[in-house]
Formats: structure tokens, sequence, C-alpha cells
């Protein structure tokens, strides 16, 4: 059946609960973050880390990602983003542990910021209530606690800026906030070409999740672009319930590439996205001509996508809206609900009904 993705009631009848409306709201959320930033402020010692570690699991988990990508060129100390249940093991008085966790009730994290607890690290939270929320409130932790949005993905304003507020408060990178003025108007303004209100002749994101039709996205990125291809994959993933695979360049050169040639029939079904900045390394500009030519000596035509604006993090954010606007219209596509996430609710109950997790 012919999806016609011009039409309003599609979007009233497949997005219920308004998916559309929070993807929208990006720039709205990172000015709102900046703004709890600036109200809030970490003691002294906290000045004097040695090593950042980093709590999350899924929307959560990508805000870390993103963040540590970003500064890894200016900030002077590592930043470990840590998804799972054990803090690891150098984490201890002189580490700075920020749990993120946008409900406060992720097992995981909560399991590695209770061990952070016992270890004397330096903590910081970051939910809109439920137990971590709880935990830093009776600790006297530095909490920043920001108003509900949907779902975890929706909240990547909150999750990316509020951690770089974060670094910033401990002096551990310089003042984002010039490059956040520019990211932000750089996303208003690419907003008026992919919002649904704008025909599908003359936005980008419409018409390429109708290339993307039945096909198998994957996204390659390097840098600080490369959690970016990461999220293009979990958005493809939660919002247009579909696969989709992620590559990191220039590791995918030291092996993605053997693999073009087998099994017969993929390549008729993959799709190759490369999401690309100004400020890649020389040497990662020239792997990504010669990879589109083993590309196309397979048959495979890849799709370039390029950040906006002149900061990292202007290019990062352009790309996450774009990304996150395919997703969308993909799900329309697909008949797909965006917001609904079942398997994960299921996994939970699962998990709920097994026990073991205090």
């Amino acid at each position: 059946m012919l999806v016609n993705l011009d039409d309003p009631n599609l979007y009233e009848e497949q997005d219920p609960q308004r998916m559309r409306d929070r993807i929208a709201e990006l720039p709205v959320h990172c000015a709102d973050a900046w703004h709890l930033v600036q109200e809030f402020s970490l003691p002294e010692e906290y000045r004097r880390v040695r090593n950042v570690v980093v709590l999350g699991m899924g929307g959560s988990a990508i805000g870390g990602a993103l963040a540590a990508a970003l500064v890894a060129h200016e900030c002077p100390v590592p930043i470990l983003c840590v998804g799972g249940y054990d803090l690891p093991a150098y984490a201890g008085p002189e580490t700075l542990v920020v749990g993120s966790s946008y409900s406060g009730k992720t097992e995981e994290t909560l399991s590695a910021f209770r061990q952070a607890l016992e270890r004397g690290c330096r903590l910081v939270a970051i939910a809109t209530g439920g137990d971590l929320a709880a935990i830093a409130e009776e600790r006297g932790i530095p909490l920043l606690r920001f108003s509900p949005c949907l779902a975890p993905r929706a909240a990547i304003g909150y999750s990316l800026i509020l951690l770089l507020g974060i670094l910033w408060r401990a002096g551990l990178i310089r003042d984002p906030g010039d490059d956040l003025d520019e990211a932000i108007a750089v996303v208003e303004d690419w907003q008026r070409e992919l919002r649904p209100e704008t025909p599908a002749v003359r936005n980008p994101a419409k018409r390429l999740a109708g290339q993307l039709i039945g096909r198998l996205p994957v996204v390659y990125g390097a840098g600080f672009l490369a959690p970016v291809a990461r999220r293009w994959k979990g958005q493809f993933n939660e919002n247009a319930k579909q696969w989709a695979v992620w590559e990191e360049m220039p590791e995918l050169n030291h092996n993605a590439v053997v693999g073009y040639g087998l099994p017969d029939g993929v390549r008729e079904q993959v799709y190759v996205l490369i999401l690309r900045s100004s400020l890649d390394h020389p040497r990662v500009r020239a792997r990504w001509d010669v990879t589109k030519e083993l590309l196309l000596r397979e048959g495979i035509a890849p799709d370039e996508f390029w950040g906006r604006g002149e900061s990292r993090l202007a290019q990062m954010l352009s790309l996450i809206h774009f990304g996150d606007y395919v997703s969308l219209y993909l799900a329309m596509l697909n008949g797909a609900d965006p917001t609904l996430v079942g398997p994960i609710d299921y996994l939970k109950k699962r998990l709920s009904d097994i026990g073991g997790f205090v």
C-alpha cells in the first residue's frame, strides 16, 4: 500500500503519542538543559578527579557516548561509558561517576551507582525521578533533575547537554555555551526542511526514508560522529521497528570492507549511510573516498550526509536531528507506532518475574 508522508492524518493515526513533537523539541530541550546547568554547581573537590565514568543504558547511554566523543580533543582525563551492572575496578575517590537514567529506575545503572557509593567516588545523578533521584537526594549527591519527555530516546538533548554541563562545572572542558547557541540555531534552521509539514519533494528526511523501505541501513561515522551513527541505528530500531547496523571509521577499514561481497543477495538489501564532517581527519577523508570505491565495486552506492554548522556540537546535533526525522518517517512507512517498544517492555516484565535484582 502506498503511504503518503505528506498526509497529516497519517501522523495522527500512527503517532498518537506525538513522537514527532518530541523530535521537534530537540533545540528546546537543549536550551532548557543548559538553563538547568546555569543553576547547578559542584563541590570544589569534584575539580580534582582523575577520570570520569558515565553510567547509562539505551537512550540515556547515548548521551554519554556522544559527550565523550565530542570532548575527546580537549578533556584532560579519560571518560569511560559503562553500560552494565559493574563499575570498573579502578574507579575510586578520584573518579567522577555520573549516573544517567531517564526513569531513575534502570537496574544496571543503579547497580553500578551503588558500587560507586561504596567506593567513595565523586557522584552526580541525572534523572527525571525514580530510585536514582531518591538516592541522590537522600545522600546529598548533586542531582540534575529534568522533566519527562515521552521516552529516554526523546530526551537526547537533556542527556547530552546536562553531561556537558557537568564536565564544564568540574573544570574538565571549556564553556560550551557559544557552540550550543550555534547548534540550536542550526538545528532550528534545518528543521524547517525536515518537519512533517514540509512536502517530500523538499524534505530530504522523507526522501531518505522512502529509499530505506525494505532495506538494511548500515550507518558509518568517524570520530565524534561515530556515536551519531550509533544513534541512527538505535532510532531505526526503536522508532522504525527494524534492523539496522552501525560501524566506525577507521576501524571498519580493517575488517568490514573485506565482507562486502558475500553472502549473495545481501548487497541488494543493504543501504550504506555515511555521516560526514568537514572536521574529519585528513586521512579519514581519504579513507571515505577509497571505501566508497570499494562499495561501488560491489554494486553498492552509498549516500553521504554532512553535519551542518562550524562547531563539533552543531554538526553532531544537526545530524542527530536529521536521523531522528528519518526514523520517524520510516516508522510511518513501516506501519509502526514510533513510541511503543513492546519487546523492551516484555523484557522488563520477564526480568521482574525472574527476580534477583535489589
